[in-house]
């Protein structure tokens, strides 16, 4: 059962209006500090907690090929009196672990030949007909580790049965041209209600994603709805300040060289963030997955779940950008990177509150929202910008040097923070590494990890089509475009279905393989970016 403080989320909006009153004397952050994030939620019981012994034996024992089922698993009767039948009965001769589950668990379900046209139907139809396969109501089940959403909303598709939050950005780009505007706004207004229940965006709608984000696009989905006429950003202004705030948790209370939670300090007093968890634990998901990277890890067990888990909050779960030894996800080490996507985003949602301020007539908060992003930007271009290669990077804060090159190292020119030179240099460095005939690859390493070459993926493709646009460097974005294009198309003509990862480093487009599970169908956001990229580049 997940409760909201109560407390916590008064003195949220009494802070909120505080800040927002024209006679105020402290700045954001001052007023901010108060009190802590941490407090907006009172104690949230995972799976993993809520069936402890039960729940380890069952993933370690293997009971479902993926973990993730057993997470998702409603049960029939109160989870403490499924506890209690397990102790007293696991120790019998003739205890089956599977039947037990069976008899008192309800499994999910996935009907994969919903995602597949059977007659034969354009790209862009096969898309429309989809979105009512891939939406979903909420029902109410104490029982279950979904969270209960006011609003219609999207799944990725697959195993997926919840709304993720960065894939539903990427899948609402497509909403309204493909005749679904009130999904726009219906998802828009699910993520605002999760602001205002536990202070943030969850990676996704279940107990066991709340103890991390995702990439924070929720200024981006506001930025949408209002280039569609759909809703005015400026009634979003208080989720704007409350998703911030957890972002920047913790940000006064650390010096140069040192990190708390999602924030780093540089050693020349430069803030910038990076992904983290606030468990450190395995993934409820992922459980027997996790202890054996772990165990291979030779490290301190609970350093490499926090980075597992970071790693997933960050979106690339998982690729070299986070691993000692690209080979090795045991080596993880998301916690030590400085992510260029993460701070651009957040460059984004600092700037958007701005926006809004000063439109509203707050003119002193909107200056101090403008001095925010603007030392952002100079500290990302101080630190993320390898002058050598001509490129953004993530940064190693711990051993300061830079990460790998990669397709999020475009993300500065998608949120227009960067410059035409900047542009020009990365367009170059993309052409040479990270091009083929079917769009652009996640990275240059071929790891066996999800978010690595030979894969391409619909998010990646977006912002750097857009990004380039946004830079003058419209040749190159045609290209990204009409490659994806061609990819999803071709893959489309002989499977008649979309899924969530190409492989493009073949002349025939390919499924995308790596990972930790098996290639999904549906799939959310490739079919909205592929959607909106077919409108934009229609011949």
């Amino acid at each position: 059962m997940i409760t909201v403080n109560t407390d916590t989320k008064v003195r949220y909006s009494k802070t909120i209006q505080q800040f927002l009153n024209d006679n105020h004397r402290e700045n954001w952050l001052t007023l901010y500090y108060h009190f802590s994030a941490l407090d907006y939620l009172n104690p949230v019981m995972t799976p993993a907690d809520l069936y402890q012994e039960l729940f380890h034996a069952v993933q370690l024992g293997r009971v479902f090929p993926d973990g993730k089922t057993f997470a998702d698993c409603t049960a029939k009767i109160a989870p403490q009196l499924i506890l209690e039948q397990y102790r007293e009965k696991s120790s019998l001769p003739d205890f089956n672990l599977a039947l037990f589950v069976h008899e008192n668990f309800y499994i999910p379900y996935v009907n994969e030949s919903n995602y597949v046209s059977e007659s034969p139907k354009s790209l862009q139809k096969h898309i429309e007909d989809l979105w009512p396969i891939l939406t979903k109501v909420s029902v109410k089940n104490e029982y279950s580790s979904l969270l209960d959403l006011p609003y219609p909303y999207i799944v990725p598709g697959g195993r997926f049965g919840e709304t993720f939050y960065w894939d539903s950005y990427f899948a609402m780009l497509g909403f309204v041209d493909s005749g679904r505007p009130d999904l726009l706004k219906d998802m828009t207004d699910n993520f605002a209600w999760l602001i205002d229940q536990y202070g943030h965006i969850p990676n996704g709608n279940r107990t066991y994603f709340l103890s991390r984000s995702h990439p924070p696009v929720f200024s981006l989905m506001l930025e949408l709805i209002e280039e569609k006429g759909l809703a005015n950003a400026d009634d979003y202004i208080e989720q704007l300040l409350r998703e911030y705030s957890f972002w920047m948790e913790g940000s006064n209370k650390i010096v140069p060289g040192q990190a708390l939670r999602h924030v780093v300090a540089l050693d020349d007093g430069s803030i910038l963030n990076r992904y983290w968890d606030e468990r450190d634990s395995p993934r409820d998901e992922s459980w027997a997955e996790d202890i054996e990277t772990a165990n291979l890890s030779g490290r301190e067990h609970r350093q490499v779940y926090r980075d597992l888990r970071s790693g997933a909050a960050s979106g690339w779960d998982f690729s070299s950008r986070w691993l000692d030894e690209s080979n090795k996800l045991s080596s993880i080490r998301t916690t030590a990177f400085i992510p260029i996507d993460l701070n651009a985003f957040l460059f984004n949602l600092e700037r958007k509150i701005s926006d809004i301020l000063l439109r509203t007539g707050k003119t002193n908060q909107s200056k101090e929202f403008r001095s925010l992003y603007l030392r952002r930007k100079k500290a990302i271009n101080k630190h993320l910008w390898d002058n050598a290669s001509g490129v953004y990077r993530d940064y190693d804060w711990e051993n300061k040097c830079f990460g790998a090159f990669s397709a999020a190292s475009l993300t500065p020119f998608y949120v227009k923070m960067s410059s035409e030179k900047k542009a020009y240099s990365s367009a170059q460095a993309v052409r040479d590494l990270l091009l083929t005939p079917g769009g652009v690859l996640s990275t240059t390493l071929d790891t066996g990890e999800q978010w690595d070459k030979p894969n391409a993926w619909a998010p990646l493709q977006w912002m750097a089509v857009i990004g380039f646009e946004n830079y003058g460097e419209k040749d190159l974005a045609r290209e990204i475009a009409t490659n994806w294009i061609h990819t999803v198309d071709q893959f489309y003509q002989k499977h008649h279905k979309l899924v969530e990862k190409y492989d493009i480093t073949n002349k025939e487009s390919l499924p995308g393989g790596g990972g930790e599970y098996p290639l999904q169908d549906g799939f959310a956001w490739t079919n909205g970016v592929t959607y909106q990229l077919l409108m934009r580049y229609s011949n």
